[in-house]
């Protein structure tokens, strides 16, 4: 298995913080892909945009659009990855938020660990749908 393979084992074996570590960078470079699609611009105001779209509050605002349109198990990861562990939040965003956009990105690395980039496609579009008019 090389790096870049579908992960052999079983995703759900794994700890909600550990499917968020992969998670938060699964997520992060589907929005920096998606903002070069969407056309040139100044490093800068690609990073500045990235930041606004990756952060804790942007994902937590995601939280229950996307919990509306998950399978069961989906929403199981989604419930551990909320209830997960971690750190202390940032003093960038509230504690409530920080565990929603845990549970996001849980979700994504969980997604990305079983190979179901469809899923995690339409996902990400919902989400950035959900950014954009918040924006």
């Amino acid at each position: 298995m090389t790096e870049f393979d579908t992960y052999e084992g079983d995703p759900r074996s794994l700890s909600p913080v550990a499917l968020a570590f992969l998670g938060d960078a699964v997520y992060e470079l589907m929005v920096r892909a998606g903002l070069l699609r969407s056309g040139t611009m100044p490093a800068g105001k690609l990073h500045g945009l990235a930041v606004k779209r990756v952060s804790a509050a942007a994902q937590a605002r995601c939280y229950d659009t996307v919990a509306d349109v998950l399978s069961e198990e989906e929403h199981d990861i989604l419930r551990r990855g909320r209830n997960a562990h971690t750190a202390r939040a940032p003093k960038s965003c509230t504690p409530e938020d920080y565990r929603k956009a845990t549970a996001i990105e849980a979700l994504f690395g969980y997604l990305y660990l079983k190979g179901d980039t469809t899923r995690l496609a339409a996902l990400y579009d919902l989400m950035q749908r959900t950014i954009s008019g918040g924006e």
